[in-house]
Order: C-alpha cells, then sequence, then structure tokens
C-alpha cells in the first residue's frame, strides 16, 4: 500500500515556490542533488513527478523457467504475461535442456503470435528473446487502424468464398485471424506502458490515463470480431451449397459499413456518429433474427441451413460486438470536469 506524505511548501526568494522530496523516494529513484526532473502537469491539476534519465535505454529484463509438468500452451501463456506486462528481455530457461521441437515451436509461435519479439540468443538450457519494439514509431492507433484493416479484409473474403464456394480463400481468412490475435496482445502492451508512463503516453498521443481501460475493451471486442469471421470463413467450407445467399450478402455488407462507422466515431470521438451506429447495430440485430427464421424454414440440407444460421449469427454478434464499442466511443467523447473550459 502506497503511504501518503504531505509536504509544506514553501516561498524562496519571493518569488519561488519550493517544496522538498520524500527521501525514501530520491533514493529509490536513483535522484541526487544537480539531477534533473520532468514534471507533467495533467488535466486534474495533479502533477507527475519523473527522474530525467541518460539517453541509455532502460532495459527491463525477466527470467521465466520453462515447467516440465505444464503444456506447451500454459508455459507459452506465461510468456506473453510477461511480454504484456512489458518486459524488453525474457530469458526461458530450461533446467534439463529444451527438446529440439520444443525449441523449434518456441521460435515459431514467438513469430507468428508476438509483435516485435526475437530470439536472439540460445544454448541447450536457454532461450533468450528480445523485444525490438519502439512505441513511438508505432502508435497506439496506428495498430488499431492496422487491425481494423486486416478485419475488414478478412470479412470482405470470407463473404466472397461463400458467393463464390472458394475454399482456399476460406483457408486463408482463417489464417489471417492470427494478425488479429498479434495485434491485440501489442496493443494490450502499450495500454499497459500508456498507464505505467506518462510522458511515454504523452508520445503517443494517448494524454488521458482514463481512456486505456475504454481502448483495453475495445480492442478486445476486435478480436472476438475477428473470431467470427474465421468462424464465418469455416462453415463456409461446410456447405455443399449456398443457402439465404443474398441475406448473408446484404448482412455482409451492412455489418463492413458498421464496423467502419463505429471506428471512425472512436477515432474521431464522434459522440453522435456513435449514436447513430448503435442505432444501425441494432437494425442489423433485428434483422438477423428474421433471416434465421427464413433460412431453417426455406429449402435446403439440414447441413446447410445451420452453417447459413450459424454466418448469420456472427454476423449478428459483430453487430453487437460494434454497439458495445460505440457505447465506449461515446464515453471517450466526454471529457471530465476538470478538461471542460468554463
Amino acid at each position: 500500500m502506497t503511504k501518503e506524505e504531505k509536504r509544506r511548501i514553501q516561498l524562496t526568494g519571493g518569488a519561488t515556490y519550493t517544496v522538498s522530496l520524500p527521501i525514501k523516494w530520491a533514493r529509490e529513484a536513483g535522484v541526487k542533488q544537480g539531477d534533473e526532473l520532468s514534471l507533467i502537469q495533467r488535466r486534474d491539476k495533479s502533477l507527475v513527478l519523473t527522474p530525467v534519465k541518460e539517453k541509455e535505454e532502460q532495459i527491463r529484463c525477466a527470467e521465466l523457467v520453462h515447467l516440465e509438468s505444464e503444456s506447451f500452451e500454459g508455459n507459452f501463456r506465461y510468456l506473453i504475461a510477461h511480454y504484456l506486462v512489458g518486459y524488453d528481455v525474457i530469458k526461458l530457461l530450461s533446467p534439463g535442456g529444451f527438446e529440439a521441437e520444443t525449441r523449434k515451436r518456441i521460435k515459431m509461435e514467438v513469430r507468428k503470435r508476438l509483435i516485435g519479439m526475437e530470439v536472439v540468443g540460445e544454448s541447450s538450457k536457454e532461450m533468450v528473446l528480445k523485444s525490438f519494439l519502439k512505441y513511438e514509431d508505432f502508435t497506439l492507433r496506428a495498430a488499431m487502424h492496422s487491425m481494423a484493416e486486416i478485419i475488414l479484409a478478412m470479412q470482405e473474403d470470407a463473404i466472397s468464398a461463400i458467393v463464390n464456394s472458394d475454399n482456399n480463400r476460406a483457408k486463408d481468412v482463417i489464417e489471417r485471424d492470427n494478425e488479429i490475435d498479434r495485434f491485440y496482445l501489442l496493443i494490450v502492451r502499450q495500454l499497459k506502458a500508456v498507464i505505467t508512463d506518462p510522458e511515454l503516453a504523452k508520445k503517443m498521443g494517448e494524454s488521458r490515463p482514463r481512456d486505456s481501460l475504454g481502448y483495453r475493451i475495445i480492442v478486445k471486442n476486435m478480436e472476438r470480431i475477428g473470431d467470427h469471421i474465421e468462424s464465418i470463413a469455416k462453415n463456409s467450407m461446410r456447405m455443399s451449397s449456398p443457402v439465404g445467399l443474398e441475406s448473408i450478402k446484404d448482412a455482409g455488407t451492412r455489418t463492413r459499413t458498421l464496423f467502419t462507422k463505429t471506428l471512425t466515431a472512436v477515432y474521431n470521438r464522434d459522440i453522435v456518429q456513435a449514436n447513430e451506429a448503435i442505432t444501425d447495430a441494432n437494425i442489423l440485430i433485428d434483422m438477423v433474427e428474421s433471416v434465421n427464421e427464413r433460412i431453417l424454414t426455406g429449402e435446403g440440407s439440414a447441413t446447410d441451413k445451420i452453417c447459413a444460421f450459424s454466418i448469420i449469427e456472427s454476423l449478428g454478434k459483430i453487430a453487437k460486438y460494434c454497439e458495445d464499442i460505440a457505447e465506449i466511443a461515446i464515453n471517450l467523447g466526454i471529457d471530465e470536469p476538470w478538461e471542460s473550459e468554463f
């Protein structure tokens, strides 16, 4: 628990206010006489004091033991957790030594799932992973934009795969879902960094820490949208003959338009457009329910009907996630009391 300390402001030289620093904090932060402090004024009138570091970048390292008692996915989840927290270097240790297949799979999964992380060193019992990601070069908004572009392209191809009975295109959509997961993990890592480092947040154009929770929920919903698009592609491969094709095409077009509108409202903090997106989402959800009834009572094999039903259901879920994102966009677009100008 953080202990509150109070300091009385002193007037020095008749024109300068001074305040003493807690000696315990100064020692822990490595602050000494003559050092500089960075002062950042926040919108709520509070000040964030940060010691000005030398240009040499601080490297955050961690060691992680690869447990033989855990499955590969179990161990990899621990690695992902260290990545999300923001470690720059992670040493994977295996007391009994890594098996060749395990080592190969770790390298493959790191490249596939963790943006910016590379294996830079290894021995029989150790693998060293390093992050080469610079947040300033790839901002939060840029990462979200890239993630959104992939989602839109996947959704277009998933519907096209149904219309043209193109299994190869459907397989490509399924594989691209990994890209969505990569960007999701990257953005969560960025958001954690924004919360803990106000100076970095400013460089990334995210000067309001309270927005981080909203963005965290938004990108989780975007990741779930990617999962439903993957499901649409899988169901398209199970259909022998498309059922309810025109309804699927119409709902697909509407969801793409809705998703684009919703994200634009987020980027622009446009509460009016966000409200419109919520209305559009509810109309689309109602439409999906009526389409499903027609599919189930129409012609076609039981398997094709079930697949078409699942596809329409996924499009309805996407609309629901867009509605949730739009609600957060409204929250992001409202200034807090101390942000308003009178």
